[in-house]
């Protein structure tokens, strides 16, 4: 039987596959609509706690550093990033001033989850518009779910060492190795067929596909274990119930999170590391 991290990603890849092959204002849409409710999320965890958050500039905050990545006027000369700072600073300034007693941890939520979900969020956009993005973004978030298949496979066979007991106790070593070996054996195998898409020309290759699969299955856990710790810290089970029985959107988007990025930072310096040692 599949974890619940596979089973809502089967029901919910044509779903994605369609919004990123289709681009444009729909998927900046569908992402917006993500990441608010991601947003929201994240601030609900500390709310719980009895901390104040700025709700209100982490969810806007985080949906304009997602939208600049598209239409960078809104960011001019990475105006985005002082407003991310100094207007949190100021609001939680005035809160602490009619009586907050947490406002400088307040402040950190706040500011973190801007740049944690906006900054990161925003990947998501700038891979997408690489030339051959398209496929691109299909082999990372595919390496994604095949590096899940594997950590799930091997850990439920073999495993037998905790990875990380207080963050995350079913994790173990050899669920870990499975991440890595399934996601680049899988990406190495499906990119065979992305560069089919991607056209002959492209870095897209079965040899660059299982490297990438193999970094996003070495690093991406770092986003389901970023998340556990802020549950485990705040004493929650789920950051939330949008996807009835499978928990949160935050707990559905933590990986892709760090994926992302490592995606973006490998197609950016693959044409380095061809030159130099091909």
């Amino acid at each position: 039987m599949l974890s619940d991290r596979l089973a809502i990603s089967v029901l919910l890849l044509p779903f994605a596959m369609w919004v990123m092959v289709l681009g444009g204002w729909m998927y900046l849409l569908t992402l917006l609509a993500i990441f608010g409710v991601a947003a929201l999320e994240y601030t609900r965890l500390f709310q719980a706690t009895g901390q104040r958050p700025a709700q209100l500039l982490i969810v806007g905050g985080v949906a304009l550093f997602i939208a600049a990545a598209r239409f960078p006027l809104l960011n001019p000369h990475g105006l985005l990033f002082a407003l991310a700072i100094v207007i949190p600073l100021t609001w939680h300034l005035i809160d602490f001033e009619r009586g907050a007693t947490t406002s400088g941890t307040d402040l950190a939520v706040t500011v973190c989850g801007i740049f944690y979900l906006g900054w990161l969020g925003s990947y998501f956009i700038v891979l997408r518009d690489l030339p051959d993005g398209l496929w691109w973004i299909l082999a990372t978030l595919s390496s994604v779910w095949l590096a899940d298949s594997g950590a799930y496979g091997l850990g439920r066979a073999l495993g037998r060492h905790k990875m990380a007991p207080r963050l995350s106790p079913k994790k173990t070593w050899e669920g870990y190795l499975g991440s890595v070996l399934g996601g680049a054996a899988g990406s190495a195998l499906l990119s065979i067929f992305w560069q089919i898409g991607a056209g002959p020309d492209s870095l897209l290759t079965w040899q660059t596909g299982l490297v990438l699969g193999a970094l996003v299955g070495l690093l991406s856990p770092l986003g389901d274990l970023g998340v556990s710790m802020l549950k485990r810290e705040t004493g929650v089970k789920d950051t939330g119930a949008v996807l009835a029985g499978h928990g949160g959107m935050l707990d559905r988007i933590d990986s892709w999170l760090v994926a992302v990025a490592v995606g973006y930072y490998f197609v950016w310096l693959l044409p380095f590391i061809l030159i130099k040692f091909v």
